[in-house]
């Protein structure tokens, strides 16, 4: 802690946003599968808050033809969704994991780029395990991701299940240290 910090009361700088982060999922997702026994769903989402702005329309539209351009090669699919909370999902369809991780690669650069980094909540990716969701949500204010695993019954989780997979992907991924900060998000469209 730094003296600026002790006078100020600061506890720490947030990671924040790096691509470098949001890929280390593609080298995870092996671990996932191999060591681990998840499969991925082929199916991944980013999420954020659009504005009404001509900009920022401008800057989704630019990057929803470029995804699509870009479908046509990797065979891709492309939807959005809104939820009930005002929220834009931005859903990705393919076999090919790696292609989903650079597809949302690429919108979270779009948005960044125009300067609406602010914007955007999170990426996530579905995994399954015995036909049972998994999901692994990067959230792009703290620059980390954490796992969210749904139990039976109406908004339950299974906390115990998201911690070990923390100690067993601790290496893998830059994970949130504060387990306060694993949100977890009802209703997921993937």
């Amino acid at each position: 802690m730094g003296f600026l910090d002790a006078l100020f009361g600061s506890k720490g700088k947030l990671k924040g946003p790096a691509p470098d982060r949001l890929f280390a999922m593609t080298t995870a997702q092996v671990t996932l599968e191999t060591g681990v026994g998840l499969k991925h769903r082929g199916v991944a989402g980013i999420v954020f808050q659009p504005l009404a702005t001509a900009d920022f329309r401008q800057i989704v539209d630019e990057t929803n033809e470029l995804l699509h351009g870009t479908a046509e090669e990797t065979g891709s699919q492309v939807t959005t969704a809104d939820d009930e909370f005002g929220y834009r999902w931005l859903i990705l369809r393919d076999a090919e994991f790696e292609d989903l991780v650079v597809s949302l690669n690429t919108v979270s650069v779009n948005l960044q780029g125009g300067g609406y980094g602010d914007r955007l909540l999170c990426a996530v990716f579905a995994f399954e395990e015995n036909g049972r969701p998994i999901y692994f949500i990067y959230n792009f204010k703290r620059g980390a991701y954490y796992p969210f695993v749904p139990a039976k019954g109406d908004n339950a989780r299974d906390s115990e299940r998201e911690l070990r997979l923390k100690a067993q992907l601790g290496a893998e991924l830059p994970f949130e240290e504060d387990i306060t900060r694993w949100f977890p998000l009802w209703e997921i469209p993937l």
